[in-house]
């Protein structure tokens, strides 16, 4: 199994296991004696992009996928509901959101034409690069968490700034933060039809039997609205 180091871990690695003494005696020979067989440095792509999904690109020229590293989105045939269901005799569920749809769309919008560069910093777990990647000098993470289309994958992320994103998208409930939506990773265990002619029933019936939600705001949306005629 091959170790995947970025060409700052190569260079550290190169210097450090040889002594000052031997790199001053014989500084080719030091570095030569390094066994690097089984490790490669991780790529960085760059070109135009397809958007597959709100966390997954498309290199056509080296016909590579790439996700964007710590972050998540909704998948594709995933729906969200709308809180806001107010008059419930004439309408007997929320309106169903396309959370996955919104969420490319999006990430389309960001990237338009503009060349993608990826530098990737790990690889999953089904072996596609995870990797950050910007475009027009923007990480594109960034953007989607800015208008809540995407979260972060993990909660004890160590990234500052995209903490920060997603509590004021949060805060504001912006994108998906106004919905009432299945966490990503449940809908992926739970989700029997994953084809996009999936109905929004089905996501209405795994969010009634859920284990976790990731937006608060159905909390409200379960309350009966007080009546105002009396």
């Amino acid at each position: 199994m091959k170790r995947y180091l970025s060409a700052a871990a190569v260079l550290t690695a190169i210097v450090q296991p040889a002594t000052a003494a031997d790199l001053m005696k014989n500084p080719a020979a030091a570095i030569r004696q390094q066994d690097w067989s089984d490790v490669a440095v991780y790529p960085v792509y760059k070109g135009r992009i397809a958007v597959m999904d709100g966390r997954t690109l498309w290199y056509p020229q080296y016909a590579q996928r790439v996700r964007l590293v710590d972050i998540d989105a909704c998948e594709l045939p995933q729906w969200a509901l709308d809180p806001k269901w107010l008059n419930r005799e004439r309408h007997k569920a929320p309106s169903p959101v396309p959370c996955g749809p919104l969420a490319k769309a999006w990430l389309k919008r960001t990237v338009g034409n503009k060349p993608v560069e990826c530098s990737v910093v790990s690889y999953d777990k089904d072996g596609i690069p995870q990797a950050r990647c910007t475009s027009g000098g923007r990480d594109i993470a960034v953007e989607l968490l800015r208008v809540g289309w995407a979260r972060l994958a993990s909660p004890y992320s160590y990234n500052s700034q995209y903490l920060a994103y997603q509590r004021h998208a949060m805060a504001a409930r912006y994108g998906m933060w106004a919905t009432y939506v299945l966490d990503m990773n449940e809908w992926r265990r739970k989700a029997v039809d994953k084809t996009l002619e999936r109905q929004p029933i089905a996501d209405a019936n795994l969010l009634a039997e859920r284990e976790s939600e990731i937006s608060p705001p159905f909390i409200d949306a379960r309350r009966k609205p007080k009546r105002t005629d009396r």
